[in-house]
């Protein structure tokens, strides 16, 4: 399969990058830095604006999927996230590209399987904290809900830095009980691992360990 990687330089993006490869993927990485990823065979690497929906086009054309990691920039209430997805839904548009696989946050919701502690005590404690990045969120799942692709919105707890298990449990449209933490490279092993899982289609999945 060809896919397409937004915010490929990212915590997430790069392990999108490098499994996606390890899987036998064509990957397109659309970076501002080209010279942040280094050289695969499969891997083509476009230097463009992601903001730039004709740009971006030009570099998913061709894809079976597209997916983005977009994530707040330290520092900055730029609500880059909305602004990502707006535009891969643009280019997706314009290629006719199908099937989308988008990084939301898990702590921006209160979702059905919630246990009492997330839901009264941790999750509005993140949301005062991250008013900003959490807004964003939500105008980014807003704004996917409403296009016709074959979304899925993938959202994850907290993020760790750890080595792939491939080992976490997943529920589509739910929260999990005493799901608080997720390891960045797991989070790209299971967007990778719905490509072509139409029952997720249109549907939020929630991971963690």
């Amino acid at each position: 399969m060809r896919i397409t990687v937004i915010g490929a330089t990212g915590g997430i993006g790069r392990q999108i990058v490098a499994h996606g490869l390890d899987a036998g993927h064509d990957v397109v990485a659309a970076v501002r830095n080209p010279a942040a990823l280094a050289a695969h065979p499969r891997l083509t690497v476009h230097g463009i604006d992601i903001f730039d929906a004709d740009a971006l086009a030009r570099s998913m054309d061709g894809s079976d999927a597209v997916l983005s990691a977009l994530g707040p920039r330290p520092g900055d209430d730029t609500p880059v996230i909305k602004a990502g997805a707006q535009s891969a839904l643009d280019a997706m548009a314009k290629t006719g590209v199908r099937r989308l696989i988008i990084v939301s946050a898990n702590g921006a919701f209160v979702e059905p399987g919630d246990g009492l502690v997330t839901r009264f005590v941790v999750k509005p404690i993140l949301g005062r904290v991250l008013t900003a990045s959490f807004a964003d969120v939500r105008a980014m799942e807003s704004i996917v809900r409403a296009s016709d692709v074959d979304w899925t919105l993938m959202r994850p707890p907290r993020l760790q830095d750890k080595p792939v298990t491939g080992r976490y449990r997943t529920a589509i449209d739910r929260g999990l009980a005493r799901g608080m933490f997720m390891g960045r490279p797991d989070v790209a092993h299971a967007m990778l691992a719905i490509l072509e899982a139409p029952e997720t289609y249109r549907h939020f999945e929630t991971v963690a360990y």
